[in-house]
């Protein structure tokens, strides 16, 4: 064995935590390879669900105005196809739950984006001209409103219709709406 050039000190072996990352490594002692260590290495966070993930931060605006912050709450009720649409489509970040934003529900938040839904399940293609048309009349604006609101407060959002029919009929009285065809 060599000695360490002189002003070097020899390498000294390190042990990450995988538990925390943002720690400093602790140097392994000679003799009984213990990782020495002046503080406990933080728990792990805990994980909710199945296939829980880190999700990203809220936008910005988000933290700074109280009235965008995001709050969980069980699903309305009462129409299981579209809550359980809302869940896996998007798919919803918090399953089971929609996110009260500004005083207004949202069906899901994208997992691995901030983008708010609104899960539209009407059986459009079956509906009359006449119905067609007042479903539309009735859902552009309030899907506007949701959208201005969703935008307001750093978050993108999209509308999950289970037709193309009922998408083309909404463009048709706002282009500007994100639509997604989602089949339920």
């Amino acid at each position: 064995m060599l000695p360490a050039p002189i002003g070097l000190a020899p390498p000294v072996p390190l042990v990450i935590h995988p538990e925390s990352a943002t720690k400093q490594p602790s140097v392994v002692r000679e003799g009984d390879g213990m990782a020495a260590s002046s503080e406990e290495p933080e728990p792990r966070p805990a994980r909710d669900g199945q296939g829980a993930r880190t999700n990203p931060p809220p936008p910005v605006e988000a933290s700074r105005r109280p009235e965008c912050a995001l709050q969980w709450v069980p699903h309305s009720g009462g129409d299981a196809v579209h809550d359980r649409c809302a869940d896996a489509f998007p798919p919803n970040r918090f399953p089971g739950k929609d996110v009260l934003v500004h005083g207004k529900r949202f069906d899901a938040l994208q997992v691995g984006a901030n983008v708010l839904w609104e899960i539209k399940t009407d059986r459009f293609d079956g509906y009359s001209r006449f119905l067609r048309a007042k479903v539309v009349d009735t859902q552009v604006p309030e899907l506007q409103r949701e959208r201005a609101i969703a935008l307001g407060c750093g978050y993108g959002f999209r509308v999950g219709v289970s037709s193309e029919a009922h998408r083309a009929a909404l463009l048709v009285l706002d282009a500007d709406l994100d639509i997604v065809v989602t089949g339920c």
